[in-house]
């Protein structure tokens, strides 16, 4: 379905003040556009959000990879939960890459009812990023809509933007990449069958295959909570390629604490608490029992 048929299906009940953007992770700075973006709508316009299913660097320079901080559905459902009323996901294509800003905003006053547009602060909309906040408010008072700019959101001195959390998740900042998220950083995947390694050595783990576009934490150890069927356990999560085994796969392991159960199939959210170490190589099976064991224990005292 292209992007013109998408946006033509969605049909609002009333007229729409609107914000567009990738929102990936959804993250303090986001929600602070977000407040703002409801606080226009009032109680007469609906509040909505145009996002892409795919960032648009990767159709604006091909081959480059991006891995994102929350899944597609991740990110929907978050950006309902800040106050978003609609939320119309776009893929972004080629097509929609050469659309020039004016036909772009008709585009949306067409099929959104827009009559206003909430622009943060990097925003620009259409080809060539030419719709600047100059044009459109130029091009709103021709065509009947009002443009607003939010300002970037600062945080302990800096600002608070995806990549700067993104950085924060590869290194394994946990502290910092959930202050700037406003929220625990979190990853899904299903329990698939490993090598059983864990159980061996008494601390059986629960192996995830999670979406390969996924950003995942830097290789560490790390205290978490694992969500199963709903409910809330304390875990700790191992990330990383195992170097005491001298594997090269990187995995993720997560062991549930004082779980007792078949695991296989299911879908497991695991939201990151803090970090207790990094990976390191063990001279023998010994040693990396008795430090599993003290990764454990502090695990729980992170959680209490």
């Amino acid at each position: 379905m292209s992007f013109r048929q998408r946006l033509a299906r969605v049909a609002p009940d009333r007229e729409t003040v609107v914000t567009v953007g990738v929102f990936d992770g959804v993250h303090q700075g986001h929600c602070h556009l977000l407040r703002r973006l409801s606080e226009l709508a009032g109680t007469n316009l609906l509040p909505t959000v145009v996002t892409f299913s795919n960032h648009p660097i990767t159709v604006l320079r091909p081959g480059t990879e991006v891995k994102y901080l929350t899944t597609l559905e991740q990110r929907v459902a978050l950006l309902r939960q800040a106050g978003a009323g609609l939320v119309v996901c776009l893929e972004f294509t080629q097509e929609l890459s050469q659309l020039n800003f004016r036909d772009f905003s008709v585009l949306l006053m067409d099929s959104l009812k827009t009559k206003g547009l909430v622009l943060g602060p990097d925003s620009a909309l259409g080809r060539n990023r030419e719709g600047n906040f100059e044009r459109l408010t130029s091009l709103g008072r021709e065509l009947g809509f009002w443009v607003e700019t939010v300002d970037t959101l600062a945080q302990d001195g800096g600002p608070v933007k995806s990549r700067n959390i993104r950085e924060a998740v590869s290194q394994g900042d946990i502290a910092d990449c959930n202050r700037l998220l406003g929220r625990k950083y979190s990853l899904s995947g299903e329990v698939v069958v490993g090598n059983r390694q864990g159980q061996k050595l008494g601390f059986p783990t629960a192996n995830l295959d999670c979406p390969t576009d996924l950003l995942l934490p830097g290789d560490a150890i790390y205290a978490t909570w694992a969500i199963i069927d709903g409910a809330r356990h304390p875990s700790a999560t191992s990330i990383g390629v195992r170097p005491t085994f001298g594997l090269t796969q990187r995995v993720v392991e997560v062991h549930v604490l004082d779980f007792d159960g078949d695991l296989y199939g299911k879908e497991i959210q695991v939201e990151f608490v803090a970090k207790l170490r990094d990976q390191e190589k063990f001279p023998d099976i010994d040693q990396l029992v008795a430090q599993i064991q003290r990764d454990v224990d502090q695990a729980r005292l992170e959680l209490a």
